[in-house]
C-alpha cells in the first residue's frame, strides 16, 4: 500500500508540475515561485546564515493565509515555506493545506531537526509536495550543526514515511572543512531514495570564489550521482563553480517573489528592499514592471531558485528598466548546483 500511495502522489505531483511549466511558458504575467517566511526564528545558528534570529514570534496564521490567498489570486504556481526554521510555526500544516486549496504546489525548506514520524505523516496529510534539507557536513562543527551524524535518523524516518519528494542539499566552499563530506551526504541521499543537490558557500562578503581543485572534483562527482534532474541544466552552475559571471535576464519580482515576515515582496533573500512592496498591494502591473527590469546583481547572482525559475523566459522580452541599486544583505550565499534523479 505504501508503494502504491507514493506512486499515486508522485504521478499527481508530476502532472501538476507539467501544468506549471506549460502555464509559465504560455503566460508571463504570474509568479512561478514564491518563498514565504512564516517565522524568522531558528533553533540553530549556522555561522554562514543571515536568514534567522533567535527571538521572533510566528507570523499570525490569519496573516499567512491572507498572503497565500493573494498569491493564489496572482496565479502563483509554487509556494515554499522557508525561514528561519518554518517547522517552529505551530500552525504550519494549515499553511500547506491553504496552498493546496489555492491550486499551488507546496514546498518546505527545513533543517530537519524537528521531524518525527508523526510530524512527517501530518505533512503528508497537509498535502506537502516537496521538502529540502541542507546537510553541511558529516560531523557537526563550529560552522554548522546540520550534520549527517545528527540528521541520518531523520532521513531514515523520511524514507519510511514521507509521501512527498525529498531533496538533500550538501555544500562545498568557504567555511566547509572537508569538501568530501558533500559526496558522502549525496550518496546517502541517493541510497535512501531522495534527490541530491550540491551548493557553494561563498566568502564573508557574499562574493563568488572559484572552487579549489579538490572542491571542483567533489562537485563533479556529486553531479554525476544522477543525470535526470532539472539541476543538470547547469551552464549557470558551471560558471558559479569557476567564479565566472553569467549573462541572463533575472525575472525576480515577477516570476519569483520573496515574501519576508513583514509581508513585503523582495527580489530574493539577498536583495531585500527591492521592490519592498506589501504583498497585499502587489498587482499584475508590478509583475509586468519587474519582468522588464534589469537587476544589476544578476551577473554574479548565486540564488539558484531565481535562475531556474527564469530559465523559461531567457528568450523573451529585453529588459528596458533598471532596478535601483541597494547593498547586498547576505554574509554568505548558497546555491544549488547539481542534482540526482527522483525516486
Amino acid at each position: 500500500m505504501l508503494g502504491i500511495r507514493r506512486t499515486l502522489r508522485s504521478t499527481s505531483r508530476r502532472l501538476r508540475e507539467v501544468k506549471m511549466l506549460l502555464d509559465g511558458i504560455r503566460n508571463t504575467e504570474h509568479p512561478v515561485m514564491a518563498h514565504m517566511i512564516p517565522i524568522r526564528r531558528c533553533n540553530l545558528s549556522c555561522t554562514y546564515c543571515n536568514e534567522y534570529d533567535d527571538f521572533s514570534k510566528p507570523i499570525p496564521i490569519d496573516e499567512l493565509l491572507a498572503r497565500i490567498d493573494h498569491l493564489g489570486r496572482l496565479g502563483t504556481s509554487i509556494v515554499t515555506m522557508s525561514g528561519g526554521e518554518p517547522l517552529l510555526h505551530p500552525e504550519l500544516d494549515l499553511v500547506f493545506r491553504r496552498i493546496r486549496y489555492n491550486g499551488m504546489i507546496a514546498g518546505l525548506i527545513t533543517n530537519g531537526y524537528l521531524l518525527t514520524a508523526d510530524r512527517i505523516r501530518a505533512l503528508n496529510d497537509a498535502g506537502l509536495d516537496h521538502m529540502q534539507i541542507s546537510i553541511d557536513n558529516v560531523m557537526p562543527d563550529e560552522v554548522s550543526k546540520k550534520s549527517l551524524k545528527v540528521l541520518d535518523k531523520k532521513l531514515e524516518l523520511l524514507s519510511l514515511h514521507a509521501d512527498f519528494h525529498v531533496n538533500i542539499n550538501s555544500v562545498v566552499g568557504g567555511g566547509i572543512r572537508n569538501p568530501h563530506d558533500a559526496l558522502i551526504v549525496g550518496r546517502r541521499a541517493v541510497e535512501l531514495g531522495f534527490t541530491s543537490t550540491i551548493g557553494i558557500i561563498h566568502d564573508g562578503e557574499g562574493q563568488l570564489r572559484p572552487l579549489s581543485d579538490v572542491e571542483r572534483k567533489v562537485y563533479m562527482r556529486v553531479k554525476k550521482l544522477g543525470k535526470s534532474s532539472y539541476a543538470q541544466l547547469n551552464y549557470f552552475q558551471e560558471n558559479i563553480a569557476n567564479g565566472k559571471s553569467n549573462n541572463w535576464k533575472c525575472r525576480a519580482g515577477a516570476r519569483y517573489l520573496y515574501i519576508c515576515e513583514e509581508g513585503l515582496v523582495h527580489y530574493c533573500s539577498q536583495q531585500r528592499g527591492n521592490p519592498g512592496t506589501p504583498l497585499a498591494e502587489y498587482t499584475i502591473e508590478d509583475i509586468r514592471r519587474e519582468f522588464i527590469t534589469e537587476k544589476g546583481c544578476a551577473p554574479y547572482c548565486t540564488v539558484a531558485c531565481v535562475h531556474q525559475v527564469s530559465y523559461m523566459d531567457f528568450w523573451r522580452s529585453p529588459q528596458t528598466l533598471t532596478a535601483p541599486e541597494r547593498p547586498m544583505t547576505g554574509k554568505h550565499e548558497l546555491v544549488q548546483i547539481a542534482g540526482s534523479s527522483h525516486r
